[in-house]
């Protein structure tokens, strides 16, 4: 009997567990897997009850898909520790499948949302490596819709970490990509690719323009391509709405207020009708900012106080909310009611304090890259005056003295340094004036130099010519270095060679055991001494720039006699003119 009923609860236990795994369909698959993407940026929490249906599934293809889409996932949602599990657990079942085309696809797969949660976690180099292999794997299956996820991804990757120009170049060539295969996706995937791309280019744009605001025509492609974006993306409302959002800033920074006005409403309108809150925060508080700059206090503060309410409904807007404070207490100064700006400057500081707290490593970056640091520091100032708290203003005034103090001690430690310096140098130029001058003599005599002691480099060692024929050389090089054609961009090896008829390896060899250097090194010391000797006995040569002095010696960039010349002196040609 006791074994009857040990019998029956194991197949109910069995049972139970059996019903969390059940077979689903390629068809459902398809579908969820459909869904999982379509929500993936939009909506974290659809995305997220639809990759969790999938991962029911008992398949283990489906398993693979569904893991490694919740490993990015739960990143989004802060949970790093759950969402590299999520990654060993799809990694687990793709060793389950056996070896296949499929399998590579999928494998291509989980590189892709491996590289999507490292960058989420801001770890941009173990992205880009997990992006590079996926290609590699796509490519082996032409996978072409995948290669062109993976290389969007990199585009995104080298504008997160400011490389710009790469990011421009092959946002570029990925559009072309796409376009001459376009005949390959169904036109909702084109239009969706395509809306991705732009809004990729415009936002490279403008983040360029950001880094170097001299270059305004930036902002005309940014413009440019927030346009198309708008225009690929009937369908697609979070690009839509997000081009949008981005096209008047863009406005904004030309100065064209009343066209980014008008479109930030655009948003407000569109946020409000599809149930983006996120994205209505930041619109609203974009018109604040407007109108802040315009000094219409009223409407700023209108748009600021729903900022602070969409924050907090969306528990996604924290650096809003933190500037939307700042902004509402700096207005409340201006409008004398100091009560209200120390109200809103302790939301700000206490916020600001969580904020940092979530943040933890990466808080000083972000700061930075957001532009809050210098606001706490305001904030603390009003909520100073307000309590008028004279002992924290005794310790700022000796602060302040201290640092006065601090900064005289580095002034006079730094003129002392520089003294020191130009000491130094005067030491070296004078060692350098007695070395020119021997080494002018020697370059002058017309004995051959000594070669005794040289010991030639291996691919030289088993040539040998004749001695006369050696010195019929040398001599021809002392000629050249008389008449100065060393100072010539083509005094090359071959030019000299021709020069002085003889075969490149003969010359090679012989400067080789004559000088004891490369024919490379030989011809740069040439020329460095000559510049140094220019340097040292010419006013109007000393006044030149470096690019203007390489090309005097027959250097064909600034850069490289620029290192030739510091290997040989030990300071910049700059340092060295101004130092004589």
């Amino acid at each position: 009997m006791r074994l009857i009923i040990c019998f029956l609860v194991f197949l109910v236990i069995n049972t139970t567990f059996a019903q969390d795994k059940k077979a689903t369909t390629e068809e459902e698959y398809a579908i969820l897997r459909h869904k999982i993407r379509q929500n993936f940026n939009a909506n974290t929490d659809s995305s997220l009850v639809y990759a969790n249906q999938m991962a029911k599934s008992n398949n283990n293809k489906h398993l693979v898909f569904a893991n490694a889409a919740l490993s990015v996932l739960w990143q989004n949602k802060g949970k790093t520790e759950l969402s590299k599990e999520k990654y060993k657990t799809a990694l687990y079942y793709l060793d389950k499948i056996p070896d296949s085309q499929d399998k590579i696809q999928l494998e291509s797969y989980v590189y892709n949302y491996g590289g999507l949660a490292e960058f989420d976690r801001r770890n941009f180099g173990a992205a880009l490596e997990k992006f590079q292999e996926g290609i590699k794997l796509s490519e082996k299956v032409r996978d072409i819709n995948q290669i062109v996820n993976f290389k969007a991804n990199i585009v995104l990757a080298n504008e997160v970490i400011g490389n710009y120009k790469i990011a421009i170049k092959n946002g570029k060539e990925l559009d072309k990509f796409l376009h001459e295969n376009k005949d390959l996706f169904d036109k909702e995937s084109y239009l969706n690719k395509k809306s991705n791309i732009n809004l990729s280019l415009g936002g490279s744009y403008e983040d360029y323009f950001k880094a170097n605001q001299s270059k305004r025509f930036l902002l005309d492609s940014a413009e440019y391509y927030y346009k198309r974006t708008i225009n690929y993306s009937d369908n697609y409302l979070y690009n839509k709405i997000t081009a949008k959002l981005n096209l008047g800033n863009v406005y904004n920074w030309k100065g064209e207020i009343k066209n980014a006005e008008k479109v930030y409403y655009e948003v407000v309108l569109l946020c409000e009708e599809n149930d983006q809150k996120e994205l209505l925060c930041i619109a609203n508080f974009n018109l604040g900012d407007i109108y802040y700059i315009l000094k219409k206090y009223d409407k700023a503060l209108f748009f600021y106080k729903n900022t602070d309410s969409l924050a907090l409904l969306s528990n996604s807007n924290e650096l809003d909310y933190l500037k939307s404070n700042y902004y509402q207490s700096k207005i409340y100064t201006i409008l004398k009611k100091p009560e209200l700006a120390y109200k809103h400057s302790v939301i700000y500081l206490n916020s600001k304090k969580e904020y940092d707290a979530k943040l933890k490593k990466e808080k000083t970056k972000v700061d930075k890259l957001q532009g809050i640091g210098d606001l706490t520091k305001e904030m603390v100032a009003v909520e100073e005056n307000y309590k008028k708290d004279l002992l924290l203003n005794k310790c700022l005034k000796g602060f302040y003295t201290f640092f006065i103090i601090g900064i005289v001690t580095l002034l006079v430690k730094s003129n002392r340094d520089k003294n020191k310096a130009n000491k130094k140098m005067s030491v070296l130029i004078q060692e350098l004036k007695a070395s020119i001058e021997k080494e002018t003599t020697s370059n002058f005599k017309a004995e051959l130099p000594e070669f005794d002691k040289v010991e030639l480099k291996t691919e030289n060692a088993s040539l040998c010519i004749d001695l006369t024929k050696e010195n019929e050389i040398v001599e021809k090089l002392l000629d050249l270095e008389r008449n100065l054609e060393y100072l010539n961009t083509d005094f090359t090896l071959a030019y000299v060679a021709k020069k002085i008829k003889t075969n490149t390896t003969y010359l090679s060899y012989v400067v080789n055991k004559r000088f004891g250097k490369s024919f490379g090194e030989y011809t740069n010391e040439l020329k460095i001494n000559y510049a140094i000797h220019k340097m040292i006995t010419c006013d109007e040569y000393r006044k030149k720039s470096t690019q203007a002095t390489a090309e005097s010696v027959g250097f064909k960039n600034a850069g490289s006699f620029a290192k030739s010349f510091r290997k040989r002196t030990g300071v910049s040609p700059a340092q060295f003119a101004n130092n004589i």
